[in-house]
């Protein structure tokens, strides 16, 4: 491989990488809002999370732990706090 190549080659690999961090970080907000959908707080599984503001995450999808309350995950309207999980019912607030 000469100089050129191996150049090109570089560089197309860090425009990858720069468009594989920019498509993770286009992730990390909320996901889309859903109508006719609540947002139900402590029923989501680790990294299934829809969003939330909890320490050590971004947002949707950063969860680590199963069913944490201050994370939140799109239910049908009117299902979030009759859901039973191991922690409890959903919860339509965060605690």
């Amino acid at each position: 491989m000469n100089a050129k190549t191996a150049l090109t080659a570089a560089s197309l690999a860090g425009s990858l990488a720069v468009a594989l961090a920019l498509a993770s970080a286009a992730k990390a907000g909320p996901a889309p809002a859903q109508p006719g959908a609540d947002k139900c707080y402590g029923v989501a599984l680790a990294g299934q999370n829809d969003c939330a503001a909890a320490a050590g995450t971004t947002c949707a999808g950063t969860s680590t732990i199963d069913y944490d309350p201050g994370h939140w995950k799109y239910v049908a309207k009117g299902s979030c706090e009759g859901m039973m999980t191991p922690k409890g019912h959903g919860m339509l607030k965060a605690m």
